[in-house]
């Protein structure tokens, strides 16, 4: 990972961008597993049909955790300092997911240079499944 110059960022510059492979029903079992959340819903079509869906689909905080590997693919874990997404609509599955990132603001706080993040992700179509932002701090 290349260090970040906090001197040369300027707002509107766009973070690499971060395109997952298809979410897949493995996907869903195995962060089941990872998390500890076994809601039926992302994992048995029968429970989902019965709620109404045609399928199963992602768990929120997996489309989170792709944003949170765009975070700290750019900067290290360390230097994140707030997080925040508001879920938009379903990642379903078969959705490739795009995750990025752009710099909407600098500025200083707390004696420390940062940066606010609008994030997003988009499915294969652009559909919105998560806005969110991020503040980076980046030592003096």
């Amino acid at each position: 990972m290349t260090a970040i110059d906090y001197d040369l960022l300027h707002v509107g510059d766009t973070l690499p961008v971060l395109v997952t492979a298809p979410v897949s029903r493995l996907d869903l079992a195995l962060y089941c597993g990872a998390s500890g959340d076994h809601n039926p819903i992302h994992v048995d079509i029968d429970f989902a049909r019965q709620a109404g869906m045609d399928d199963v689909f992602a768990h929120g905080m997996l489309s989170m955790a792709f944003l949170g590997r765009l975070l700290t693919d750019w900067v290290p874990q360390h230097q994140l300092r707030t997080w925040s997404v508001r879920f938009v609509a379903i990642t379903h599955v078969g959705d490739a997911i795009t995750c990025q990132g752009e710099v909407a603001e600098k500025f200083e706080q707390d004696g420390e240079r940062r940066v606010r993040l609008a994030l997003t992700t988009r499915n294969q179509h652009d559909d919105i499944k998560l806005k969110g932002e991020a503040v980076i701090g980046f030592p003096v």
